[in-house]
């Protein structure tokens, strides 16, 4: 009997520099998280938390503004190190693929731990939810998270680049898509004589 599948969708928010003034050797640092866990089709666990920036440890303005993030929030944060140890958890349960919206959120966080020393803690699978959905609809350009939800005439979950929100609203995609994958799976072209009854044209011939 196969195992069944264990999924981690993940959504980072990440610091960022003002537009016409990047520090010297400025990279984006992870300072928020959100992550849902999905076993058996069902969410069995969730994790939400600011981090702490390091390297670039003061928040800019536009970062604040566009992430509705203050000062104290990530000062309070766990640090990355933290991080990192809750995702070597997860990779040790044998997780099959970590599902994220767009190939930045790996980016950054393979980015984060080499310029923390860290080792990368994830073996899965990595699936761009995005570039899923891309193909799928054979849209020409990737579409925006919250966009991608409102084309399936339904609402994110909670509050946009919140990261646990738009964890739980990939979450929310990826079911959508995997139903409808199934839906055209089972959709099998009829033939002809599935579509008109052939008998009677039979027994007049006869």
């Amino acid at each position: 009997m196969a195992k069944p599948e264990q999924l981690v969708f993940i959504d980072f928010e990440f610091s960022m520099p003002e537009r016409h003034r990047v520090p010297k050797g400025f990279f984006p640092e992870i300072i928020e998280a959100g992550v849902v866990v999905v076993e058996k089709g069902k969410v069995s666990d969730s994790f939400s938390s600011y981090v702490k920036p390091t390297a670039f440890p003061k928040l800019t303005n536009r970062c604040k503004r566009f992430l509705s993030i203050n000062q104290q929030e990530v000062d309070s944060g766990i640090s990355f190190q933290c991080l990192i140890d809750y995702f070597s958890g997860l990779n040790a349960r044998g997780i099959d693929k970590v599902v994220t919206w767009g190939n930045m959120d790996m980016k950054v966080l393979r980015d984060n731990c080499t310029q923390s020393g860290i080792p990368f803690p994830f073996q899965a699978q990595f699936v761009d939810l995005s570039m899923e959905y891309k193909r799928f609809f054979g849209d020409q350009n990737q579409t925006g998270l919250w966009k991608a939800v409102q084309e399936y005439g339904r609402e994110g979950v909670g509050k946009h680049h919140k990261a646990l929100d738009d964890a739980l609203t990939t979450h929310h995609i990826y079911n959508l898509v995997e139903k409808d994958k199934k839906y055209l799976d089972k959709a099998e072209p009829t033939t002809i004589g599935e579509r008109i009854d052939l008998s009677k044209f039979y027994n007049q011939l006869a």
